[in-house]
């Protein structure tokens, strides 16, 4: 690694942390993670205690008390938030570093001293996706434990649950390289994370719509996740299913990268206008 490269490692992780980005967005997905099955146990408190109530005057009510006999369905809304929520907000919050500094013009000064476009872009594929990885992975984790505490049945065993945090993971760490893919090429780092979440709530209805939610794409991730929790051991094909979806999603990756470095080494930033930018 040359020493411009390390250079950048350590301004994106300054940047990083400084900004309090980090910060945030480790706090909105390990909230979600306990945040999720906590809510299901309290609605379904609530609608037993509403239950016993409409008893007394003889009427009906949905019996929801089955929703809190097993630990998976804690999980599997952490998921689903983690997944939506959760990846709306760090789409958002990784912002400047998807191209918002180039619309502030703040990389125009490094560039004239020999800031190379490949030292500029590589840190921020390996030190934000990895983060939302890591992230992702501790807080399902964290929801496993949730769910076990307080619904009635622990169903899930740490393999599952640790597969799941992994694909989830991939899943967001897709996301976000798309996001500094198209942030970084155009400059425009909020049309990019429009982009990015109209994708992630489109895309997956419309494999599912054609019977395609299962097959090798990387927005297949969150409901491959979903399913590993119930399944232990972990069929053999499933193994394989869920090793070339991965795979596929890294290689998108991988190329979503050099689709920014291309662009970055074709495109030029607009420097023009009299303003100054400390």
């Amino acid at each position: 690694m040359s020493r411009q490269t390390g250079a950048c490692f350590r301004k994106e992780i300054l940047a990083y942390l400084r900004s309090r980005s980090f910060l945030a967005i480790a706090c909105v997905i390990i909230g979600l993670s306990i945040l999720s099955p906590v809510l299901i146990a309290a609605l379904s408190s609530l609608m037993s205690v509403m239950g016993d109530l409409y008893t007394q005057v003889d009427s009906d009510i949905p019996d929801m008390s089955s929703i809190t006999e097993y630990s998976s369905t804690g999980v599997a809304s952490s998921i689903s938030d983690i997944t939506s929520a959760g990846l709306i907000v760090i789409l958002i919050l990784l912002n400047k570093a998807a191209g918002g500094e180039q619309k502030k013009r703040a990389v125009i000064i490094p560039r004239s001293a020999g800031l190379q476009n490949f030292s500029y872009l590589f840190p921020k594929y390996i030190i934000y996706p990895l983060s939302a990885l890591f992230l992702t992975i501790i807080s399902i984790i964290i929801s496993w434990i949730t769910s076990g505490l307080i619904f009635n049945t622990d169903d899930l065993v740490f393999s599952n649950v640790l597969v799941s945090g992994v694909l989830v993971g991939t899943a967001l760490m897709f996301y976000v390289c798309l996001h500094l893919t198209i942030g970084t090429a155009t400059g425009q780092a909020g049309m990019s994370a429009v982009v990015c979440i109209l994708l992630s709530l489109i895309l997956p209805l419309v494999f599912a719509a054609v019977d395609m939610g299962y097959m090798f794409n990387p927005f297949a991730l969150e409901l491959i996740a979903t399913t590993v929790l119930h399944s232990h051991p972990i069929p053999a094909t499933q193994l394989l299913d869920i090793f070339i979806s991965v795979a596929f999603a890294l290689g998108i990756m991988v190329t979503s990268f050099f689709i920014a470095l291309f662009a970055q080494n074709a495109r030029r930033i607009d420097n023009t206008g009299d303003e100054i930018v400390l």
